[in-house]
Parts: C-alpha cells; sequence; structure tokens
C-alpha cells in the first residue's frame, strides 16, 4: 500500500504551479486548511483560480492568500461576509475576477466534476444576471439553467483523521465540501488532526476513500480562524 504522508505542509503543497485551479475546503472557519493555505503563501504560487464557498475573513488563512495577490479569480457563493475585507478591496479596485455560483449549484457542479458529469440542469438562478449566456431549456413546464461541471488541479482539505493510504473521517460540520472536492481534483492535499495506521479507521466511518487522496500531512494542533482574528493576526 501507498504511503501517502508527507513531512511539512510546505512538501505537502510544493507541487502547486503558477495558473493552476484550486479547490479549498471550509464553510467559512469550519475546515478550513488553514496550515496548508499559510505554506502555499510561502511557496508564493500567482495567478491561482480559487474555489471556495466565500473569500475568507480577517487577514488569515483564504483572505491572506487573497491579500498577498496570489489569486486572479474566485469561484464562490459567498464573495462578502462581515469579517471579509481583503477581496472586496481588491474587487472594486478591479484587481480579481470573481465567478458567482449559488451555493447548492456550485456543491452540484463540484460534484459533477467527481463524478465525470460535464453538465447538468438546474432552476437556481433563472431569471437573474447569473443566468447570462447560459442555455436555458424547459422541463414540464419550468425553465432550467445548464451549468457545467468544476474540476481543480489541486484540492486543499482538512480533515480529522486520516491514515497513512488516505482514508478520510471528518469533524462534523467541517466536512463541509471536502468529500466532493477531494474527488473533483487532479491531486488532493489533506491536513489531518491525526494519522494512524490502515485499519485503526472502522471502514464503516470512512468518508473519503483513499483512492482520491494523494499526499497527507498531520497538523495536531490546526489553527482556528475565528481566534486568530480575535487576537487580530495575519499572515505572512
Amino acid at each position: 500500500m501507498i504511503d501517502k504522508r508527507v513531512g511539512s505542509p510546505a512538501e505537502a503543497v510544493a507541487p502547486i504551479h503558477e495558473g493552476a485551479v484550486v479547490m479549498i475546503g471550509g464553510f467559512g472557519e469550519a475546515g478550513s486548511p488553514i496550515e496548508l493555505i499559510h505554506a502555499l503563501i510561502d511557496q508564493g504560487t500567482k495567478n491561482l483560480t480559487a474555489i471556495n464557498n466565500n473569500t475568507g475573513n480577517g487577514e488569515v488563512g483564504l483572505a491572506a492568500l487573497i491579500g498577498n495577490g496570489q489569486v486572479s479569480k474566485m469561484i464562490c457563493s459567498y464573495p462578502r461576509s462581515s469579517r471579509s475585507r481583503l477581496f472586496p478591496e481588491l474587487y472594486r479596485a478591479g484587481r480579481i475576477e470573481l465567478e458567482l455560483v449559488p451555493q447548492g449549484t456550485l456543491a452540484e457542479r463540484i460534484r459533477a466534476g467527481g463524478a465525470g458529469i460535464p453538465a447538468f440542469y438546474t432552476p437556481a438562478a433563472v431569471g437573474t444576471p447569473l443566468a447570462g449566456g447560459k442555455q436555458t431549456r424547459e422541463f414540464d413546464g419550468h425553465p432550467y439553467l445548464l451549468e457545467r461541471w468544476l474540476k481543480a488541479d489541486f484540492a486543499l482539505v482538512r480533515c480529522d483523521t486520516a491514515d497513512r493510504v488516505g482514508n478520510l473521517t471528518y469533524n462534523k460540520t467541517a466536512r463541509n465540501f471536502g468529500p466532493l472536492m477531494c474527488m473533483a481534483a487532479e491531486t488532493t492535499i489533506v491536513q489531518a488532526r491525526r494519522v494512524v495506521e490502515p485499519g485503526e479507521i472502522d471502514p464503516e466511518h470512512v468518508v473519503t476513500p483513499g483512492v482520491f487522496v494523494d499526499r497527507v500531512v498531520e497538523v495536531s494542533e490546526p489553527l482556528h480562524e475565528s481566534r486568530l482574528i480575535a487576537e487580530g493576526r495575519r499572515y505572512p
């Protein structure tokens, strides 16, 4: 069996190249792989397209990656929240591109990418500016928009427990987009609170099978976005 462990977050993100499409797990703070994101900031890789539920908060994690000028385009559902500042400033200045996607459509586009389904129809966004340029068809008397799958070169995901061959479990809502992103990326990079030997995770508890995971790094005491923001921290 392939041992997928790597020694550090820096080593884990080393393959991410300029211009890559990167899915980043997390629903706000829940499940955000902050250590992997900070390692990507240290690496300095630029011109990234990032796919996430939002655009980060404060000046840590995803927000810091954006603020550091490494993201040229965001694909997300919530580009502005109560504690987001960096993305709105850059967007108003015309320095970053935004593709706005309804949240359910975002999840289904990622799922479709992992399942090999190139497109699907949905009623979400019919009759709104987001429908511009998209094919519309009628089913049972109702209009639907054609939406394309989302795939990525890399996914950065946080889990609770992994074994060294990449089987994953998650902690409650920190699961969010993680399992879908693992399936939709060419290379999946995971930070785990603990890494165990194969067989130590009950097979019935495995959420993401190791076949969808390429690199695993143990981060036993992961950072929490809200605490960093409350302390006035920023990165780098």
